[in-house]
């Protein structure tokens, strides 16, 4: 079985990082650019930066930023927030981004991830899926950070995210974001089963257990996680940490 990669997730809310708990409740976490140079510190296998108020505010992630990230980051790293053309894209891929994350243009238009995909490579497109259980069972995606519900199926979502070109999914539990009690795995395990593309496991992490149960008994391709490296103790001071590759 191939090795997953590790995935710091790191939270924006302006210029600073933040941590949630089920989407909501976030916690001041630090600087950004400070917590690269210790995951460079740290040989972080690749890190995700999504600013969350993006969509939201009709605006992209700060190009700026990204180019602050790209000078400092010795890892690859992906960017999401906001995206919603082409030319986003390009500009952040630009600024010194390996891949974009994209999340509500892909469910207010699908097909825009093939015309991502046929400009940019597979490769650099991942889609994020925000996932929430329902009132009366069963799960459907969510977007704009988890205030928009969709009528779509997980499991079904992920199938189209693949036929349409992306090169990646990162599968987000909400109800279990910033619980660290475990990720969901028969979440990750009906999407892993139904798409041949990388799947990245994200939302609840709480050790280096969970990571392994998400690779072994999920199947993820990547582990990705925020708490688990920002958190240390059970009063949650701020540490950031990494693991060590045994």
């Amino acid at each position: 079985m191939t090795p997953p990669r590790i995935i710091p997730v790191l939270l924006l809310q302006g210029n600073v990082l933040v941590k949630s708990v089920a989407f909501k409740n976030y916690k001041y976490i630090g600087d950004p650019i400070n917590a690269v140079r210790i995951f460079n510190d740290l040989k972080a296998d690749e890190l995700v930066f999504l600013d969350i108020n993006a969509s939201n505010e009709n605006r992209l992630i700060d190009s700026e930023f990204v180019s602050q990230v790209g000078e400092e980051a010795n890892m690859p790293f992906s960017v999401g927030g906001g995206i919603r053309t082409l030319e986003d894209i390009r500009t952040l891929i630009n600024a010194g981004a390996e891949r974009v994350i994209i999340n509500a243009v892909a469910i207010a238009r699908p097909e825009f991830i093939r015309e991502a995909a046929d400009e940019f490579g597979s490769s650099t497109i991942t889609v994020c899926m925000d996932v929430k259980k329902k009132l009366f069972g069963g799960q459907m995606v969510w977007t704009n950070n988890g205030k928009k519900a969709t009528s779509l199926h997980p499991v079904d979502y992920a199938k189209q995210i693949e036929y349409l070109g992306a090169g990646e999914i990162i599968v987000q539990s909400i109800d279990k974001d910033g619980a660290m009690t475990g990720y969901d795995l028969p979440l990750i395990r009906s999407i892993s089963e139904a798409v041949t593309i990388p799947v990245t496991a994200l939302g609840g992490a709480g050790s280096t257990d969970d990571l392994e149960k998400a690779h072994k008994e999920a199947f993820a391709n990547g582990l990705a996680a925020g708490s688990l490296f920002v958190f240390h103790g059970k009063n949650r001071g701020v540490l950031i940490t990494y693991p060590k590759k045994s």
